[in-house]
């Protein structure tokens, strides 16, 4: 495969807060490191703060194996098995924490367990010694200003302290003071520093979304900036649900959006590497059996003349089946068979997390179609068929 993006470029990262959702970001982060996309800065707010400082180390493994074996406990003074139950359903916010009265009294829940993760995963020598800037973003509620600080800038000793500050999660993390002040999460005045990298004059940034709750500032590009987002398309969990199964899959999906992003593969539900012509798409949505074409035109009662039958499926049918599978009214045949191809692949249950090429993806749907059978399923599904009544 060949990167869409410029690879001769350097390219400026923004991270946001959203909790347990950040293990999203070290999974795209990988991608970025295999394809070889060099990064020169990195601004973070929150957990994307703390994702950010182990970025800006450079060392993988160690942000992997910390995400991989994330848990509750390891964040916040809690019982694991408690939260557990608290996301399954079984317990209320109070009876999941150790101590339900103290959390609602003492202002919230203790965090030595995220301190000390802090102190044994954040090497500031190596932050120091990193080619890659990095600012992380926070608010100081004592003097009501928001901080978007160069970390590499303040005293080595006051390193881990910012990134502390940055990832006080309000109002669930028990506020303590650093060094006198009160902070509180960047997120609650700018979840997505987007604006610390364009104010500091970065042309070429990467944008890993996670969807945190947070404030998101608008920020006006200049003209000649070239913004690349990474985004999931499904939902990545609560921002406090740290459980280490949920962790390794967001890495999965936010490895794999990432590689969607440098190699533009197509596909909305599946990754797919394809460069085909808007005539293969039709080809392949045309070129359907005899007794496909008579289900297709008896479930849209359609009595075309004879000859009529594939203008009838171009100008009338597949437009319906546009419609139906909600795509906007520019759609194109490349859309509508990947749409239609995608939605297939997922009632087979063909395994989503990997690279296909076309080919790939049409065989394993084709040789999964047999699950279906018996199955009511969308006329769309035939056409993929080409040949087999489902």
């Amino acid at each position: 495969m060949l990167p869409v993006i410029d690879m001769t470029k350097e390219y400026g990262i923004v991270l946001e807060g959203g909790g347990a959702k950040g293990a999203y970001q070290i999974g795209a982060w990988k991608a970025l490191v295999e394809a070889g996309v060099k990064i020169k800065g990195i601004a973070g707010t929150s957990v994307g703060a703390l994702n950010g400082a182990l970025m800006c180390m450079g060392d993988l493994e160690n942000a992997e194996e910390v995400w991989e074996t994330i848990s509750y406990s390891r964040i916040m003074d809690v019982d694991d098995e408690k939260m557990a139950q608290l996301f399954n359903g079984e317990l209320g916010l109070a009876e999941a924490l150790s101590d339900g009265l103290a959390f609602m009294t003492e202002g919230g829940v203790d965090i030595t367990p995220l301190k000390e993760l802090i102190a044994k995963n954040i090497d500031e020598d190596a932050i120091l010694a990193s080619p890659i800037e990095l600012y992380v973003l926070t608010f100081c509620v004592d003097e009501l200003k928001e901080l978007d600080v160069d970390l590499k800038k303040v005293d080595k000793s006051l390193m881990k302290d910012f990134l502390l500050a940055s990832a006080y999660l309000f109002p669930v993390f028990k506020n303590e003071k650093i060094r006198g002040k009160r902070y509180i999460d960047g997120g609650a005045i700018n979840n997505v520093p987007l604006g610390s990298l364009v104010d500091r004059g970065y042309k070429d940034i990467i944008m890993i979304r996670i969807y945190g709750v947070g404030r998101e500032k608008k920020v006006k590009l200049p003209e000649d900036a070239n913004l690349i987002t990474v985004a999931p398309r499904v939902q990545l969990g609560n921002i406090i649900d740290f459980d280490s199964k949920k962790s390794r899959r967001n890495m999965r999906i936010g490895y794999y959006d990432a590689m969607r992003a440098i190699y533009g593969l197509g596909g909305r539900i599946y990754y797919i590497e394809e460069n085909q012509e808007e005539c293969y798409y039709l080809n392949q949505l045309i070129d359907v059996d005899r007794i496909i074409m008579d289900y297709l035109l008896e479930t849209y009662h359609m009595e075309p003349a004879e000859g009529m039958e594939v203008r009838t499926l171009i100008e009338v049918i597949l437009p319906a089946i546009a419609s139906e599978l909600k795509l906007g009214k520019e759609w194109t045949y490349r859309e509508l068979y990947l749409t239609m191809l995608e939605a297939t692949a997922k009632m087979c249950r063909v395994q989503k997390y990997r690279i296909y090429t076309l080919k790939e993806l049409q065989h394993e749907v084709n040789r999964r179609l047999y699950r279906l059978v018996g199955d009511p399923v969308p006329a769309f599904v035939q056409i993929i068929s080409k040949d087999i009544l489902i």
